[in-house]
């Protein structure tokens, strides 16, 4: 057994349930095939646990460390790497001409799964460089594109984000970073830029030729001051070393790093304080790092989005595999693990039994079976959407596809990151007091989740993205939207022969409606600051009603195979059900509470006062 990804699970989700074979009827896919899906998923699953697995723990305990002139990290992180861009994962889903294979997005993020839960510090790497290239891709320039994108999907170049900085914290409209114009150059109007950037992961190291930062920086006005919140926000491309007219790599920008953060957890991936213009490295014997503004000026925000959207979607990803591996070693552990007798046996002198045989634990693995493979399900859901975004029959199919990621963004980000550390957790306690030490997994694989309900914006702040903008955007259209396709699920599952399919589909239905109710009280209410007080709790009712709807489309698609299954697939598709079953009797409930304190629309923690506690 695989301790990284359950295939079966990942061929039941991409093949009997997402149906990505029928890509492949598009142009775009049109050289592609099932043989051709598989053999991508192979060579990535045969890279994650030979070059990535292999230093997860190592990278762990040998964290990077600064010298004053170098950040020193293990080695075999770049060999790991340099096989990730070999093998063309750093440019799956991109353009033949761009070196690329052309993989639907679906197929891409099945192939980082593995990478991510063998391991993710050293994954952040390349993931985060994809990111970048992505977003140079969609809104640069053809210059910049072959300068700084096109390098980066050959494995040349590595890319990061920059937006925090360490007085704004979450907050960008309060950056302080500057951007001076500077003439004009090759890759587009340049400028100098002066400030500090904090939390950026990925920012400093050796593992390639360049870094190629995305940095977000504000233009001053007309009277040479910044313009006072977002608006004045403009995006650029901030080489670590300044590229040539011709595309060679010149001398050091601007740039300086002036820590390394110590982190509970992720300690593989380097996470930086980088100082932009200080003058320790003044090229063309001027301060300031050279940077080129990507498109219009005082529309990074928007452009940056387009990065930070995907990563959002690839930190749930990222929060679902630890949780999946998690589980995974968890059961492993059960499995051999003799300890203690049956509460029905009476003789001490009998052979102990191991642990998955009491019942408490076989609850636990139950419930991380729940999180986690529900988890990886909505996240390729996300995934296969991107596909139809971008290559949808038609103007609707696309329109329709890019309503449900905007409402599905927040819950693909945040539900992972809250329950499939509650896996790691549950799988810490099947381990008992083995799982508490470093001689096991686990306890790391809980420190590295636990970023996740972190970065890319906080539990809160995708709350207030989902109460606040996306459930009321252009008149509700992205909510109506994914009702209309939780319900198109909820007459599915009613019509198959499965007396326990059929009874969830009529909860999921009930706890539905009354969401969509819930939701018009709390906008209703003429006062925003009480709508949005418990935006985190509807945050949560959403996403425990989201993940109900994708158990129960897997437990429709479970119930009607068992007919034909083989043995082997019968005792998987029974598995499926039982996870179905554990969220709808287990899981589902706990959204009642919730959605009863919403409608009451509480202002418990509004009305606390700062000197109260």
């Amino acid at each position: 057994m695989s301790l990284l990804l359950s295939r079966r699970d990942l061929d039941f989700l991409l093949y009997e349930w997402l149906h990505v074979e029928t890509l492949t009827k598009r142009t775009r896919f049109a050289d592609h095939a099932r043989e051709t899906f598989d053999a991508a998923l192979d060579a990535a699953e045969k890279i994650a646990r030979e070059q990535f697995a292999p230093h997860n723990k190592k990278a762990d305990q040998q964290e990077p460390w600064f010298d004053g002139e170098h950040v020193h990290l293990i080695p075999e992180q770049k060999v790991a790497l340099d096989a990730f861009c070999a093998a063309g994962f750093m440019a799956a889903a991109q353009d033949a001409e761009l070196g690329g294979m052309q993989l639907p997005h679906v197929l891409e993020q099945a192939c980082h799964a593995y990478f991510f839960a063998a391991n993710v510090a050293t994954s952040a790497y390349v993931l985060l460089t994809i990111g970048n290239a992505s977003a140079v891709l969609t809104h640069g320039t053809p210059e910049q594109i072959g300068a700084f994108a096109k390098p980066a999907f050959d494995g040349r170049f590595f890319g990061t984000m920059c937006l925090s900085e360490p007085q704004a914290g979450s907050s960008l409209a309060d950056i302080r970073t500057r951007a001076e114009t500077d003439g004009d150059s090759a890759f587009g109007p340049r400028y100098r830029l002066f400030g500090n950037k904090m939390w950026i992961s990925a920012g400093e190291h050796e593992h390639a030729e360049n870094i190629v930062h995305l940095v977000l920086a504000k233009i001053p006005g007309e009277d040479g001051k910044p313009i006072p919140g977002v608006k004045g926000i403009s995006l650029f491309i901030v080489p670590k070393k300044l590229i040539h007219a011709d595309g060679t790599v010149g001398e050091r920008n601007d740039i300086t790093l002036a820590g390394l953060n110590h982190k509970m957890g992720y300690r593989g991936t380097t996470n930086c304080l980088l100082n932009f213009g200080e003058g320790s490295f003044t090229p063309e014997g001027k301060a300031g790092a050279i940077g080129y503004r990507i498109g219009n000026a005082h529309q990074g925000l928007a452009y940056m989005f387009h990065m930070m959207n995907g990563a959002r979607i690839g930190v749930g990803l990222g929060a679902t595999m630890l949780g999946y591996t998690g589980y995974l070693h968890a059961l492993e552990y059960a499995r051999g693990r003799p300890q203690g007798r049956a509460a029905t046996a009476k003789d001490p002198a009998s052979a102990q039994i191991n642990i998955i045989e009491h019942t408490d634990v076989r609850r636990m693995l139950l419930a991380q079976k729940s999180y986690v493979e529900g988890a990886l399900a909505l996240n390729l859901y996300c995934a296969r959407l991107l596909d139809e975004e971008k290559t949808g029959d038609d103007e609707i199919a696309r329109k329709h596809a890019t309503l449900l990621l905007d409402i599905l963004t927040p819950i693909a980000k945040s539900w992972p990151s809250q329950w499939c550390l509650a896996a790691n957790d549950l799988a810490i306690q099947v381990h008992g007091g083995y799982g508490y030490t470093r001689d096991y997994n686990v306890e790391q694989f809980y420190r590295d989740n636990r970023l996740n309900p972190i970065h890319e914006g906080t539990h809160g702040i995708q709350a207030l993205d989902l109460l606040g903008r996306k459930v009321v955007m252009q008149n509700g259209a992205a909510l109506h939207a994914l009702g209309d396709i939780i319900q198109h699920s909820i007459r599915n599952a009613a019509t198959i022969a499965h007396v326990e399919v059929n009874a969830f589909a009529h909860e999921l239905s009930t706890r539905l409606h009354t969401l969509f109710d819930v939701t018009k009280q709390l906008h209703g209410s003429g006062d925003v600051a009480r709508t949005l007080a418990n935006a985190t709790v509807y945050l949560e009712a959403f996403g425990h009603i989201v993940m109900a709807w994708i158990w129960l489309e897997q437990a429709t698609i479970a119930a009607q195979a068992m007919a034909s299954a083989t043995t082997e697939d019968a005792a998987f598709y029974h598995g499926k059900l039982q996870a179905a079953r554990y969220f709808q009797r287990w899981e589902l409930p706990k959204v009642d509470a919730q959605l009863a304190l919403l409608a009451a629309l509480d202002t418990t923690t509004l009305d606390m006062q700062n000197n109260w506690f």
